[in-house]
Protein backbone atom coordinates (compact mmCIF):
# COMPACT_ATOMS: atom_id res chain seq x y z
CA UNK A 1 0.00 0.00 0.00
CA UNK A 2 1.44 3.23 -0.93
CA UNK A 3 1.50 6.22 1.90
CA UNK A 4 1.27 9.45 1.11
CA UNK A 5 1.11 12.83 3.57
CA UNK A 6 -1.58 14.27 1.53
CA UNK A 7 -4.11 12.85 -0.72
CA UNK A 8 -6.32 14.79 -2.84
CA UNK A 9 -9.47 13.62 -4.60
CA UNK A 10 -10.40 15.45 -7.73
CA UNK A 11 -8.94 16.87 -10.63
CA UNK A 12 -10.81 20.51 -10.44
CA UNK A 13 -9.84 23.90 -9.93
CA UNK A 14 -10.26 23.52 -6.54
CA UNK A 15 -8.36 20.09 -6.38
CA UNK A 16 -5.41 21.49 -8.47
CA UNK A 17 -5.03 24.62 -6.51
CA UNK A 18 -4.60 22.39 -3.50
CA UNK A 19 -2.15 20.08 -4.71
CA UNK A 20 -0.40 23.39 -5.61
CA UNK A 21 -0.21 24.81 -2.00
CA UNK A 22 0.10 21.59 -0.50
CA UNK A 23 3.33 20.52 -2.64
CA UNK A 24 4.81 23.82 -1.39
CA UNK A 25 5.54 22.41 2.07
CA UNK A 26 5.28 18.31 1.77
CA UNK A 27 6.99 16.10 -1.38
CA UNK A 28 4.73 13.79 -0.88
CA UNK A 29 1.11 14.74 -2.08
CA UNK A 30 -1.24 12.74 -4.64
CA UNK A 31 -3.96 14.17 -6.67
CA UNK A 32 -6.41 11.71 -7.53
CA UNK A 33 -8.44 12.15 -10.79
CA UNK A 34 -11.51 10.14 -11.93
CA UNK A 35 -11.15 11.01 -15.58
CA UNK A 36 -8.17 10.88 -18.14
CA UNK A 37 -7.20 14.16 -17.62
CA UNK A 38 -7.44 16.98 -15.10
CA UNK A 39 -9.73 19.90 -15.36
CA UNK A 40 -12.45 19.17 -17.73
CA UNK A 41 -15.09 21.32 -16.24
CA UNK A 42 -12.67 23.86 -16.22
CA UNK A 43 -12.45 24.07 -19.80
CA UNK A 44 -16.08 24.43 -20.14
CA UNK A 45 -16.27 27.49 -18.16
CA UNK A 46 -16.84 30.89 -19.32
CA UNK A 47 -17.95 29.26 -23.11
CA UNK A 48 -14.52 27.80 -22.83
CA UNK A 49 -12.90 31.21 -22.37
CA UNK A 50 -12.57 30.80 -18.53
CA UNK A 51 -13.84 33.90 -16.35
CA UNK A 52 -11.16 32.51 -14.08
CA UNK A 53 -12.23 35.21 -11.02
CA UNK A 54 -14.02 38.34 -10.66
CA UNK A 55 -12.05 41.33 -10.18
CA UNK A 56 -13.81 43.09 -7.23
CA UNK A 57 -12.29 44.53 -4.49
CA UNK A 58 -12.62 41.24 -1.81
CA UNK A 59 -15.00 43.33 0.98
CA UNK A 60 -17.45 44.15 -2.33
CA UNK A 61 -16.69 40.33 -3.67
CA UNK A 62 -18.32 39.06 -0.23
CA UNK A 63 -21.59 40.61 -0.71
CA UNK A 64 -22.45 38.75 -3.43
CA UNK A 65 -22.13 35.61 -1.20
CA UNK A 66 -25.05 33.73 1.50
CA UNK A 67 -22.10 32.60 3.34
CA UNK A 68 -19.64 35.37 3.23
CA UNK A 69 -18.28 35.23 6.45
CA UNK A 70 -16.87 31.51 5.93
CA UNK A 71 -15.47 32.87 2.75
CA UNK A 72 -13.60 35.74 3.81
CA UNK A 73 -10.77 34.21 4.92
CA UNK A 74 -9.83 32.11 2.20
CA UNK A 75 -10.64 35.02 0.05
CA UNK A 76 -7.92 36.97 1.96
CA UNK A 77 -5.85 34.03 1.89
CA UNK A 78 -5.23 34.01 -1.59
CA UNK A 79 -6.02 37.06 -3.73
CA UNK A 80 -7.08 37.25 -7.00
CA UNK A 81 -3.38 39.17 -7.45
CA UNK A 82 -2.54 35.87 -6.04
CA UNK A 83 -4.18 33.76 -8.73
CA UNK A 84 -3.45 35.52 -11.62
CA UNK A 85 0.66 35.76 -10.45
CA UNK A 86 0.42 32.24 -11.15
CA UNK A 87 0.72 32.63 -14.73
CA UNK A 88 3.02 33.79 -17.47
CA UNK A 89 0.93 35.59 -19.39
CA UNK A 90 -1.97 38.68 -19.32
CA UNK A 91 -5.78 38.91 -18.67
CA UNK A 92 -7.88 41.07 -19.88
CA UNK A 93 -10.89 42.56 -18.04
CA UNK A 94 -14.73 42.68 -19.27
CA UNK A 95 -18.06 43.61 -18.15
CA UNK A 96 -18.70 43.44 -14.50
CA UNK A 97 -15.12 43.00 -13.25
CA UNK A 98 -15.09 39.49 -15.23
CA UNK A 99 -11.37 38.48 -15.72
CA UNK A 100 -10.45 35.79 -18.75
CA UNK A 101 -6.97 35.06 -20.05
CA UNK A 102 -6.36 37.50 -22.90
CA UNK A 103 -6.20 34.70 -25.51
CA UNK A 104 -9.30 33.62 -24.59
CA UNK A 105 -8.97 29.76 -23.91
CA UNK A 106 -9.19 28.18 -21.08
CA UNK A 107 -6.63 26.00 -21.82
CA UNK A 108 -4.03 28.13 -21.25
CA UNK A 109 -5.71 28.30 -18.07
CA UNK A 110 -5.28 24.87 -17.30
CA UNK A 111 -1.85 24.35 -19.35
CA UNK A 112 -0.66 26.57 -16.68
CA UNK A 113 -1.88 25.26 -13.48
CA UNK A 114 -1.00 22.09 -14.81
CA UNK A 115 2.87 23.33 -15.11
CA UNK A 116 2.73 23.55 -11.43
CA UNK A 117 2.08 20.59 -10.11
CA UNK A 118 5.60 18.91 -11.16
CA UNK A 119 6.60 18.00 -7.45
CA UNK A 120 2.98 16.25 -7.40
CA UNK A 121 2.07 12.69 -8.06
CA UNK A 122 -1.37 12.35 -10.38
CA UNK A 123 -2.83 9.17 -10.84
CA UNK A 124 -5.49 9.62 -13.44
CA UNK A 125 -8.56 7.19 -13.97
CA UNK A 126 -8.79 6.33 -10.38
CA UNK A 127 -12.56 6.51 -8.77
CA UNK A 128 -12.48 6.88 -5.40
CA UNK A 129 -15.08 4.08 -3.77
CA UNK A 130 -13.96 3.96 -0.31
CA UNK A 131 -12.17 6.13 2.51
CA UNK A 132 -11.99 3.81 5.59
CA UNK A 133 -10.58 4.50 8.77
CA UNK A 134 -7.16 5.63 8.77
CA UNK A 135 -7.88 7.61 5.57
CA UNK A 136 -7.08 4.00 3.27
CA UNK A 137 -8.72 5.05 -0.16
CA UNK A 138 -9.58 1.64 -2.34
CA UNK A 139 -7.63 -0.63 0.18
CA UNK A 140 -4.39 0.98 -2.13
CA UNK A 141 -3.33 4.12 -1.07
CA UNK A 142 -2.96 5.57 2.76
CA UNK A 143 -2.95 9.24 3.55
CA UNK A 144 -2.18 10.89 6.80
CA UNK A 145 -4.63 13.86 5.65
CA UNK A 146 -7.08 13.64 3.03
CA UNK A 147 -8.74 16.55 0.45
CA UNK A 148 -11.87 16.48 -0.85
CA UNK A 149 -12.33 18.36 -4.03
CA UNK A 150 -15.20 16.28 -5.82
CA UNK A 151 -17.41 19.15 -7.08
CA UNK A 152 -20.51 18.60 -7.25
CA UNK A 153 -23.67 17.63 -9.15
CA UNK A 154 -23.80 19.17 -12.80
CA UNK A 155 -21.70 18.28 -15.71
CA UNK A 156 -21.71 14.12 -15.09
CA UNK A 157 -19.18 13.86 -18.28
CA UNK A 158 -16.91 16.12 -16.05
CA UNK A 159 -16.64 13.40 -13.33
CA UNK A 160 -19.03 14.93 -10.76
CA UNK A 161 -21.55 12.65 -9.51
CA UNK A 162 -23.97 12.90 -6.19
CA UNK A 163 -22.44 9.51 -5.34
CA UNK A 164 -19.07 11.67 -4.29
CA UNK A 165 -21.02 13.35 -1.18
CA UNK A 166 -20.94 9.90 0.22
CA UNK A 167 -17.39 9.12 0.67
CA UNK A 168 -17.39 10.40 4.36
CA UNK A 169 -19.86 10.74 6.78
CA UNK A 170 -20.06 14.26 7.00
CA UNK A 171 -23.04 16.35 7.16
CA UNK A 172 -24.61 17.30 3.65
CA UNK A 173 -27.16 20.03 3.43
CA UNK A 174 -29.53 20.17 0.26
CA UNK A 175 -28.58 19.17 -3.17
CA UNK A 176 -29.89 21.66 -5.71
CA UNK A 177 -29.69 22.65 -9.10
CA UNK A 178 -27.88 26.43 -9.33
CA UNK A 179 -27.33 28.84 -12.61
CA UNK A 180 -29.69 27.10 -14.64
CA UNK A 181 -31.63 27.87 -17.34
CA UNK A 182 -35.61 27.11 -16.99
CA UNK A 183 -37.57 26.20 -19.12
CA UNK A 184 -41.06 27.42 -19.52
CA UNK A 185 -45.00 26.37 -20.10
CA UNK A 186 -45.32 28.54 -23.37
CA UNK A 187 -43.71 27.60 -26.25
CA UNK A 188 -40.58 30.12 -27.21
CA UNK A 189 -38.99 28.65 -30.55
CA UNK A 190 -40.69 31.27 -32.55
CA UNK A 191 -38.24 33.84 -30.67
CA UNK A 192 -35.51 31.64 -29.75
CA UNK A 193 -32.10 33.43 -30.10
CA UNK A 194 -33.36 36.79 -28.95
CA UNK A 195 -32.18 38.48 -26.37
CA UNK A 196 -33.81 41.23 -23.61
CA UNK A 197 -31.01 43.76 -22.74
CA UNK A 198 -30.77 44.87 -19.16
CA UNK A 199 -34.49 44.13 -17.87
CA UNK A 200 -35.05 43.17 -14.08
CA UNK A 201 -36.61 39.57 -13.80
CA UNK A 202 -38.77 38.65 -10.50
CA UNK A 203 -39.60 35.93 -8.41
CA UNK A 204 -41.75 36.40 -4.92
CA UNK A 205 -39.19 39.20 -3.63
CA UNK A 206 -36.03 38.57 -5.47
CA UNK A 207 -34.92 40.47 -8.84
CA UNK A 208 -31.77 40.53 -10.48
CA UNK A 209 -31.05 42.46 -13.24
CA UNK A 210 -29.58 41.53 -16.62
CA UNK A 211 -29.92 40.40 -19.83
CA UNK A 212 -32.54 37.27 -20.84
CA UNK A 213 -32.37 35.16 -24.20
CA UNK A 214 -34.56 32.99 -25.15
CA UNK A 215 -34.27 29.74 -26.27
CA UNK A 216 -36.08 27.07 -27.52
CA UNK A 217 -37.37 25.38 -24.64
CA UNK A 218 -37.61 28.44 -21.98
CA UNK A 219 -35.29 31.36 -20.88
CA UNK A 220 -31.56 31.18 -20.08
CA UNK A 221 -28.97 34.54 -20.67
CA UNK A 222 -27.20 36.32 -17.11
CA UNK A 223 -29.93 37.45 -15.59
CA UNK A 224 -32.31 34.02 -16.16
CA UNK A 225 -29.56 31.72 -14.20
CA UNK A 226 -28.69 34.23 -11.72
CA UNK A 227 -32.70 34.26 -10.38
CA UNK A 228 -32.54 30.41 -10.78
CA UNK A 229 -30.63 30.08 -7.26
CA UNK A 230 -33.20 32.22 -5.67
CA UNK A 231 -35.74 29.98 -7.22
CA UNK A 232 -33.50 26.53 -6.26
CA UNK A 233 -32.58 27.95 -2.85
CA UNK A 234 -36.68 28.75 -2.50
CA UNK A 235 -37.91 25.16 -3.22
CA UNK A 236 -37.64 22.25 -1.07
CA UNK A 237 -36.18 19.62 -2.69
CA UNK A 238 -33.21 17.84 -2.74
CA UNK A 239 -30.97 15.74 -5.25
CA UNK A 240 -30.21 12.98 -2.95
CA UNK A 241 -33.95 12.37 -2.76
CA UNK A 242 -35.60 13.22 -6.06
CA UNK A 243 -36.04 15.92 -8.95
CA UNK A 244 -37.77 19.28 -8.28
CA UNK A 245 -40.84 19.93 -9.67
CA UNK A 246 -41.76 23.27 -11.03
CA UNK A 247 -44.62 25.18 -11.25
CA UNK A 248 -44.34 29.09 -10.28
CA UNK A 249 -44.65 32.65 -12.16
CA UNK A 250 -41.64 34.92 -12.86
CA UNK A 251 -41.88 38.38 -14.08
CA UNK A 252 -40.00 40.33 -16.52
CA UNK A 253 -39.94 44.54 -16.41
CA UNK A 254 -39.34 45.32 -19.80
CA UNK A 255 -38.77 48.66 -19.40
CA UNK A 256 -36.38 49.33 -15.93
CA UNK A 257 -35.85 53.19 -16.65
CA UNK A 258 -39.89 53.96 -16.79
CA UNK A 259 -42.29 53.79 -13.60
CA UNK A 260 -45.78 52.73 -14.73
CA UNK A 261 -46.36 56.68 -14.14
CA UNK A 262 -43.81 57.65 -16.92
CA UNK A 263 -44.74 55.56 -18.95
CA UNK A 264 -48.57 56.69 -18.98
CA UNK A 265 -47.08 60.43 -19.39
CA UNK A 266 -45.09 59.63 -21.72
CA UNK A 267 -47.78 56.95 -23.55
CA UNK A 268 -50.91 60.49 -23.44
CA UNK A 269 -47.92 62.56 -24.73
CA UNK A 270 -47.13 60.54 -27.50
CA UNK A 271 -49.97 58.95 -28.64
CA UNK A 272 -51.17 62.36 -29.31
CA UNK A 273 -48.18 64.01 -31.21
CA UNK A 274 -47.55 60.60 -32.91
CA UNK A 275 -51.11 59.65 -33.47
CA UNK A 276 -50.44 57.76 -36.82
CA UNK A 277 -47.75 56.08 -35.88
CA UNK A 278 -48.24 52.25 -35.86
CA UNK A 279 -47.68 50.76 -32.35
CA UNK A 280 -45.09 48.12 -33.72
CA UNK A 281 -43.01 50.78 -34.80
CA UNK A 282 -43.89 52.64 -31.60
CA UNK A 283 -42.60 50.17 -29.19
CA UNK A 284 -38.64 50.00 -30.96
CA UNK A 285 -38.38 52.79 -28.61
CA UNK A 286 -38.97 50.31 -25.16
CA UNK A 287 -38.30 46.53 -26.70
CA UNK A 288 -36.21 44.72 -28.97
CA UNK A 289 -37.45 44.64 -32.32
CA UNK A 290 -37.31 41.14 -32.79
CA UNK A 291 -39.70 40.72 -29.55
CA UNK A 292 -42.66 42.95 -30.11
CA UNK A 293 -44.56 41.02 -32.58
CA UNK A 294 -44.08 37.92 -29.90
CA UNK A 295 -45.19 40.56 -27.04
CA UNK A 296 -47.99 42.30 -28.91
CA UNK A 297 -49.51 38.84 -29.91
CA UNK A 298 -48.99 37.45 -26.18
CA UNK A 299 -50.96 40.40 -25.05
CA UNK A 300 -54.25 40.15 -27.51
CA UNK A 301 -52.98 43.92 -29.06
CA UNK A 302 -53.06 44.30 -32.88
CA UNK A 303 -49.63 45.14 -33.66
CA UNK A 304 -51.02 46.99 -36.67
CA UNK A 305 -52.81 49.51 -35.25
CA UNK A 306 -52.10 53.19 -34.84
CA UNK A 307 -51.81 55.02 -31.66
CA UNK A 308 -54.70 57.53 -32.01
CA UNK A 309 -56.79 54.13 -32.13
CA UNK A 310 -55.61 53.02 -28.93
CA UNK A 311 -58.34 52.88 -26.40
CA UNK A 312 -57.22 53.51 -22.31
CA UNK A 313 -57.83 50.09 -21.84
CA UNK A 314 -55.19 48.84 -23.96
CA UNK A 315 -52.72 51.65 -22.94
CA UNK A 316 -53.50 50.53 -19.23
CA UNK A 317 -52.84 46.20 -20.97
CA UNK A 318 -49.31 48.17 -22.54
CA UNK A 319 -48.10 49.62 -19.34
CA UNK A 320 -49.09 46.55 -17.00
CA UNK A 321 -47.09 44.07 -19.22
CA UNK A 322 -44.03 46.56 -20.38
CA UNK A 323 -43.59 46.56 -16.61
CA UNK A 324 -44.64 43.20 -15.57
CA UNK A 325 -44.52 40.77 -18.61
CA UNK A 326 -44.93 36.78 -16.85
CA UNK A 327 -43.84 33.57 -17.71
CA UNK A 328 -45.40 30.41 -15.97
CA UNK A 329 -42.04 27.86 -15.26
CA UNK A 330 -42.46 24.19 -15.40
CA UNK A 331 -38.61 23.24 -14.31
CA UNK A 332 -35.54 23.80 -14.47
CA UNK A 333 -32.85 22.99 -17.82
CA UNK A 334 -30.55 20.71 -15.45
CA UNK A 335 -28.42 19.48 -18.33
CA UNK A 336 -27.42 23.26 -18.53
CA UNK A 337 -27.38 23.62 -14.80
CA UNK A 338 -23.34 25.21 -14.03
CA UNK A 339 -23.17 25.12 -10.18
CA UNK A 340 -24.30 23.17 -7.27
CA UNK A 341 -26.71 24.31 -4.50
CA UNK A 342 -25.52 22.60 -0.95
CA UNK A 343 -23.28 20.21 -0.03
CA UNK A 344 -20.95 19.65 2.88
CA UNK A 345 -22.37 21.41 5.89
CA UNK A 346 -20.26 24.57 6.55
CA UNK A 347 -21.32 24.90 10.46
CA UNK A 348 -19.08 21.71 10.43
CA UNK A 349 -15.65 23.23 8.82
CA UNK A 350 -13.20 25.72 10.16
CA UNK A 351 -12.93 28.42 7.63
CA UNK A 352 -9.88 29.25 8.60
CA UNK A 353 -8.23 25.93 7.36
CA UNK A 354 -11.09 24.12 5.46
CA UNK A 355 -10.21 21.13 7.63
CA UNK A 356 -13.63 19.09 9.35
CA UNK A 357 -14.48 20.34 13.07
CA UNK A 358 -15.81 16.21 13.15
CA UNK A 359 -12.81 14.50 11.78
CA UNK A 360 -8.92 15.35 12.21
CA UNK A 361 -7.25 15.82 9.36
CA UNK A 362 -10.21 15.83 6.94
CA UNK A 363 -10.17 19.27 4.23
CA UNK A 364 -12.99 20.43 1.88
CA UNK A 365 -12.75 22.37 -1.26
CA UNK A 366 -14.57 24.01 -3.71
CA UNK A 367 -17.75 23.28 -5.11
CA UNK A 368 -18.66 19.92 -2.82
CA UNK A 369 -19.03 22.69 -0.06
CA UNK A 370 -22.37 24.59 0.59
CA UNK A 371 -21.16 27.96 -1.18
CA UNK A 372 -22.00 29.25 -4.32
CA UNK A 373 -21.95 32.71 -5.84
CA UNK A 374 -23.98 34.06 -9.06
CA UNK A 375 -22.11 33.91 -12.64
CA UNK A 376 -19.48 36.20 -13.58
CA UNK A 377 -16.31 34.53 -11.97
CA UNK A 378 -17.46 34.31 -8.77
CA UNK A 379 -17.80 30.27 -8.06
CA UNK A 380 -14.59 29.81 -9.08
CA UNK A 381 -13.16 32.07 -6.57
CA UNK A 382 -14.41 30.24 -4.47
CA UNK A 383 -12.60 26.92 -6.18
CA UNK A 384 -8.81 28.40 -6.02
CA UNK A 385 -9.39 30.02 -2.51
CA UNK A 386 -11.10 27.05 -0.69
CA UNK A 387 -8.73 25.02 -2.49
CA UNK A 388 -5.77 27.00 -1.62
CA UNK A 389 -6.66 27.12 1.83
CA UNK A 390 -7.49 23.31 2.03
CA UNK A 391 -3.68 22.67 0.59
CA UNK A 392 -1.33 25.20 2.58
CA UNK A 393 -3.31 24.03 6.06
CA UNK A 394 -3.08 20.64 5.53
CA UNK A 395 0.84 20.80 4.26
CA UNK A 396 1.34 22.90 7.62
CA UNK A 397 3.20 20.36 10.27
Amino acid sequence: MKEYDIAIIGGGPAGIMAAIAASQNSSNVILLEKNSQLGRKLLLTGGGRCNITNSKPIKQLLTFFNNKNFLKHSFYSFTNEDLLALFDFDFVEEDDNRIFPESGKSRDVLDGLTELLEDVSITYNFEVKTITEGFIINDEIKAEKIIIATGGVTYPQTGCNISNYSLTSHPITDIKYGLTPLITKRDLSDIAGVTLYDVIISYKKSKVRGNVLFSHVGLTGPGIINLSNEISRDITYSLLENEPDLDLEIAIDLCPEFSRENLKEKFTKDFQAKGKTHLKNYLKLFLTNSFINFFLDEIGIEKDIILSQINKKSKNKLIENLKRFTFKITGFNSKLAKITIGGVDLDYINPKTMESTLTPGLYFAGEVLDAHGPTGGYNLKIAFSTGYLAGISASEK
